[in-house]
């Protein structure tokens, strides 16, 4: 996330498509409150934190069950994270797929950035209904889920070999919220616990 930045691409243009049968996924309504208290600490200090949102697939519908918080370096508008091998073990031993991804905005409102647009790229070229949660604390809403448009957003970010953070200032709608009380959300809150598994320490 940049300061410079802004939620420019979350109007709404026309022509925008976004895939009508995409499964539903369920994320523990507590998850948000859970990650933002582990990331507290770098919260305060003006630091990004950033997890794996991980889950299983059940008469295809997905369900978030835990969050893995991996090894990483942080700044006030990046994360990054390291040691990609132990994450993918972890997942292996408990069969878990990733399901997206969640970070926090310490100090800047709910939205992708541009780098946000290309991290959340790979996670959405894996598993179509892929979400980015987007925490910001200090802001209303605290808690944002996004995901990338089908066609102009998977399409512009493809084509895009930028790196860092960079404007996108084509007139579609790259990124929308995909929770279900807005048009084509597939994302939904349910009442179970979530696992943080924090390998940071």
């Amino acid at each position: 996330m940049n300061q410079s930045e802004t939620r420019n691409n979350t109007i709404a243009y026309p022509q925008t498509y976004i895939n009508p049968n995409l499964r539903k996924i369920y994320i523990p309504e507590e998850l948000p409150d859970k990650f933002m208290e582990v990331a507290k600490s770098n919260t305060e200090n003006n630091i990004e934190t950033c997890g794996i949102l991980c889950g299983v697939l059940k008469k295809d519908e997905f369900f978030v069950t835990t969050v893995i918080l991996p090894k990483q370096t942080g700044s006030s508008d990046t994360c990054n994270t390291l040691d990609e091998v132990e994450v993918l073990n972890i997942q292996e031993k408990y069969e878990l797929l990733t399901l997206g991804w969640i970070h926090t905005h310490p100090s800047q409102t709910g939205f992708l950035s541009s780098v946000d647009l290309h991290t959340h790229f790979s996670y959405q070229l894996m598993i179509s209904e892929a979400i980015a949660i987007v925490c910001s604390p200090k802001y209303t809403p605290k808690v944002s889920y996004f995901r990338l448009t089908d066609n102009n957003g998977m399409n512009v970010i493809s084509s895009c070999k930028k790196n860092g953070f960079h404007p996108h200032h084509e007139n579609v709608k790259l990124f929308y919220d995909a929770f279900f009380n807005n048009d084509n959300g597939h994302v939904y809150n349910i009442k179970e616990s979530v696992i943080m598994m924090d390998l940071r320490n």
